[in-house]
């Protein structure tokens, strides 16, 4: 067996019985909505929820202004929050094995972190600077 998703499957992997859309994964997930709000609490985002997933990422990465690093920096939280999710989804469909809510806001801020420590050798933080206060680890507050 190749491990092929039927066509046929419509169904959240997180067994919520939704049907599985962009919209559902990110917007009304029982497993994927309340990581979306841990990721914005640990980096003092406060957004209200849209009902478009464009909307959403537009004004996620707009959260402290027009500032390209403010936005550059706010794009690279979301395509680690999306990569965790991908791989939790992944693991959910071909492994049967699944991460609570914590452990996938910690993979988003370790994922966070190296990107950036792989971008800017130089950084000068380290792991536990970067969990308690990320925004003040690059200079944005």
């Amino acid at each position: 067996m190749c491990n092929i998703i039927s066509h046929d499957f419509q169904f959240c992997v997180t067994g919520c019985g939704g049907l599985e859309t962009t919209h559902h994964l990110f917007l009304s997930s029982l497993v994927f909505t309340p990581l979306w709000g841990m990721v914005r609490s640990w980096i003092g985002v406060s957004s209200a929820d849209s009902n478009l997933v464009h909307d959403q990422f537009v004004q996620f990465i707009h959260s402290f202004g027009e500032l390209r690093s403010h936005c550059s920096f706010l794009q690279l939280i979301w395509l680690c929050f999306i990569c965790v999710m991908w791989n939790e989804w992944n693991n959910k469909v071909f492994k049967a094995k699944e991460n609570t809510t914590h452990q996938m806001l910690d993979e988003v801020e370790l994922l966070s972190f190296w990107w950036l420590k792989a971008y800017s050798v130089n950084l000068g933080l380290n792991s536990h600077m970067w969990w308690s206060s990320s925004f003040v680890c690059i200079g944005i507050v």
